[in-house]
């Protein structure tokens, strides 16, 4: 078995309760533990806490990998060591001595499920003990006395033929169980490097750390992350009511109901036709006034009147039809209703009035537009922009 390790205290000086600190839209510790939960050999990840926000936290991410595991308190100081929590652990969970310990650390969020995984295959294929992230920094060192320590002056080499040297950059460290009970460290004999991207030698322990880090991941990984979804987008499923309305109710003197919507709205429906998308809208009221909208956006599928907790069945029964998967799909909702298929889809999006119970979702896209007001215009640009790139 491989078992993941993420030490996480509610003490923190310099950032408080950083761990749980929103990073690019998620709790900074969410990072780790959705690239572990995509990680294809890493079986169990253990969240060491003592905080209990912390612990609610994760148990919201509604990961099958993850476990809180309570540290103890005199493990949780200050002073405390990462080894200490390390080996606490281990002697009250006892595992196989030849198994794959993982100690992960959060405050170093670009970590991808990639590097885990060939990190794995790495050391298994090297025959060492342990392993260590680092990356290659191509730089020129002195000390006080001035000697150069790692060049020759006289001989300056171009830095394209220059070796460098590698730095730690902290993301995580591998060795076997028995190793780290019997050396009480996390590495120990023969020492293998798993060389990382550049941009992964930032950890966050101050501000601007922090700032620094979240420019590095939008601009390295969810860039790259929502184009190579968007393109996987083979159907777009909207709500109506608060969606594509402004969640008005409108009444002539003689009881007729109206309804608002958005004629910018409407030519992004014809975009994503030309984008070869499947679309369709999932409503819970059912109403003649719907029926006719959907026939003027030309929907490949109308269904209303679904009760709550129906739109994922339908969502996935539309699925079921083209024959693909609910992470081909987009979906904007507003409301509560909304929720579950929300969380299942393979990109989720909220118009700015939205409930917040809708917008604090961990895995939404918040839109700048109100319903009615060109929030679904707003998504589907973004979701063909994307494609484009």
């Amino acid at each position: 078995m491989n078992i993941a390790f993420i030490p996480v205290r509610c003490g923190s000086k310099s950032i408080p309760f950083k761990n749980i600190k929103e990073f690019c839209g998620k709790p900074l510790v969410y990072w780790n533990l959705k690239a572990i939960e995509e990680s294809k050999y890493i079986d169990i990840v253990y969240v060491a806490t003592d905080c209990d926000e912390i612990a609610q936290r994760v148990k919201e991410f509604k990961f099958k990998k993850s476990i809180i595991y309570k540290r103890d308190e005199v493990n949780a100081r200050d002073t405390s060591s990462t080894e200490d929590v390390m080996l606490e652990f281990l002697r009250k969970h006892k595992q196989n001595d030849e198994d794959l310990f993982l100690l992960v650390q959060a405050t170093s969020p670009l970590t991808q499920s990639q590097d885990f995984d060939k990190a794995i295959e790495q050391l298994e294929e090297s025959k060492k003990d342990s392993l260590l992230t680092v990356v290659n920094q191509k730089r020129f060192f002195w000390n006080k006395a001035g000697e150069s320590l790692n060049y020759d002056y006289k001989k300056r080499p171009r830095r394209q033929d220059f070796e460098g040297y590698f730095l730690e950059n902290g993301a995580f460290y591998i060795n076997r169980v028995k190793n780290i009970l019997e050396s009480k460290n996390r590495l120990s004999g023969e020492i293998d490097l798993y060389i990382m991207a550049d941009y992964t030698s930032v950890e966050i322990d101050e501000t601007l750390d922090w700032q620094i880090a979240e420019n590095l991941m939008r601009e390295h990984i969810l860039k790259e992350r929502e184009k190579e979804i968007s393109k996987k987008i083979k159907l777009f499923l909207s709500d109506v009511d608060g969606t594509l309305t402004d969640a008005g109710m409108y009444y002539g003197e003689n009881g007729e109901e109206f309804k608002k919507f958005n004629t910018h709205d409407g030519k992004g429906f014809e975009l994503l036709r030309k984008a070869g998308i499947k679309t369709g809208l999932i409503t819970s009221e059912k109403t003649k006034i719907v029926e006719n909208r959907a026939k003027k956006l030309k929907v490949d599928y109308l269904y209303q009147g679904v009760e709550h907790g129906g739109k994922l069945k339908v969502a996935k029964k539309i699925c079921e039809k083209e024959g693909i998967s609910l992470d081909e799909v987009a979906y904007i909702g507003d409301d509560i209703n909304c929720k579950e298929l929300l969380e299942h889809v393979g990109i989720a999006a909220c118009p700015s009035n939205s409930l917040n119970e809708i917008k604090e979702m961990y895995s939404i896209i918040n839109l700048t537009h109100s319903g009615g007001d060109g929030a679904v215009r707003e998504f589907i640009d973004l979701l063909i922009q994307k494609r484009n790139i």
